[in-house]
C-alpha cells in the first residue's frame, strides 16, 4: 500500500469525529452515528483508493452508506479492503462519557476478516505478552501466566474489561486474584488498544465484545507489536449460519491476529471523540476553531504518528451545511 494513504485516512477519522462531536452528551446516540457516518462516508471520495468496505454499518440492507460491500474512495491508487466504525461508542457520546474514536483500517485486498455481527470472545495484551497466552486457558491461569511474564505479583496487575451483566463472573474471578479493574462504559475497540500502550498502565483486556470490533483492535495490535485472540460466539443457528456464509468454517476456532488482518501491510487510524487514554477528545478552541487528536500506525514500519490538528471551521463548507439543519 501506498505510505500516503496513512495521511489521508487521518483525514477521514477527523471529519467523522468532528461531526458527531456536537451530539457529545445530548442523549441521541442515532443523530451522532449518523453524523459521523455521513461525514466519513463524504470524506472518503477525497481518498486516492480503491476500497471495498469489509466491516461496516452493517448490511446492504441495513445501512444507506458505509454498508459492507460499499466501494470507497476516488477510484484511483490502490485496492484496499476497509474496516469503519465512524463512532465507535454511540452509547459514550450520547452520556458524555470517555474512550469514544472514529475508526479506520485498511489492508490489502482479502486480508481483513469479514466479522459477522455477533459477540467475540477477547484477550488482548501488549508487545511483552505476545504468544504467552492462550484465550482457552480458564481467567485465573491467565492472570498467573501474565504475572510471570510480567515479573510481578498477579495483584499488581491492571485487567480491562466492559462492565456487562454477562462479564459478572468473569469480573468475579477478577476481584478474587485481587487484581486492579478498570470498568468501561464502552469503546471495546480503545479497551484492546490499551494493554500495547505502556504509559496506560494496562496489562490485559479480557471479556467479549462485538467482532467486528476485535478485528478494528487487531488491524492497531498489528501496528504497535501487541496481540488478540478472539473466539466468535453465535448465540442461536441463524448467527452460526451467517459465520459459515462469511466463510469461517469452524465458528468455534480461536482466531490469531494474523487470522484476522494478515501478516501484510495494515494502516490504522483513530481520532478521539470523547477523552480516552491515550488520545484526547474534540476541543473547542474558540468559536471558530477545533481541535483533534489522532493516531495513525503502519504495521509495515510500525511506526506510530500522532497528529494533533486545529481546524477552521468557516472554510469547512460540510460542517456549515450540517451545522444549519441541526
Amino acid at each position: 500500500m501506498e505510505r500516503e494513504l496513512a495521511l489521508e485516512i487521518v483525514r477521514v477519522t477527523e471529519h467523522a469525529a468532528l461531526a458527531s462531536a456536537p451530539w457529545i452528551g445530548r442523549g441521541n446516540k442515532h443523530q451522532a452515528d449518523d453524523a459521523a457516518t455521513a461525514a466519513m462516508r463524504t470524506m472518503f471520495e477525497t481518498v486516492a483508493m480503491q476500497g471495498t468496505v469489509v466491516i461496516g454499518e452493517g448490511e446492504m440492507d441495513e445501512a444507506p452508506m458505509l454498508y459492507i460491500g460499499e466501494r470507497v474512495g476516488d477510484g484511483s491508487g490502490p485496492r484496499v479492503d476497509v474496516a469503519v466504525d465512524p463512532l465507535e461508542g454511540t452509547e459514550i457520546v450520547a452520556k458524555g462519557l470517555d474512550h469514544a474514536m472514529s475508526v479506520i483500517a485498511i489492508a490489502p485486498t482479502g486480508h481483513i476478516l469479514h466479522a459477522p455481527d455477533i459477540y467475540m470472545e477477547k484477550l488482548a495484551a501488549g508487545p511483552r505478552l505476545r504468544g504467552k497466552l492462550d484465550l482457552r486457558d480458564p481467567l485465573d491461569v491467565t492472570l498467573r501466566k501474565a504475572a510471570e511474564e510480567l515479573a510481578k505479583p498477579v495483584e499488581d496487575l491492571t485487567v480491562m474489561i466492559l462492565e456487562r451483566d454477562r462479564h459478572a463472573a468473569q469480573i468475579q474471578t477478577l476481584r478474587q486474584a485481587g487484581v486492579k479493574i478498570i470498568l468501561l462504559n464502552g469503546g471495546d475497540v480503545a479497551g484492546a488498544m490499551a494493554p500495547a500502550f505502556e504509559e496506560s498502565g494496562v496489562d490485559l483486556y479480557v471479556g467479549s465484545g462485538g467482532a467486528p470490533e476485535g478485528v478494528l483492535a487487531a488491524a492497531a495490535l498489528s501496528c504497535i507489536g501487541g496481540e488478540i485472540q478472539g473466539r466468535l460466539m453465535p448465540s442461536n443457528p441463524v448467527e452460526y449460519q451467517r459465520c459459515l456464509n462469511m466463510g469461517l468454517s469452524d465458528p468455534s476456532k480461536v482466531l490469531m491476529l494474523e487470522d484476522m488482518v494478515g501478516n501484510d501491510d495494515v494502516i490504522f487510524a483513530a481520532t478521539g471523540i470523547t477523552p480516552g487514554r491515550f488520545l484526547e477528545g474534540v476541543k473547542w478552541i474558540s468559536s471558530e476553531r477545533i481541535e483533534t487528536h489522532s493516531i495513525v500506525m503502519r504495521a509495515k514500519t510500525q511506526t506510530i504518528r500522532y497528529v494533533t490538528t486545529q481546524h477552521y471551521m468557516p472554510k469547512k463548507q460540510y460542517f456549515l451545511k450540517q451545522a444549519s439543519n441541526m
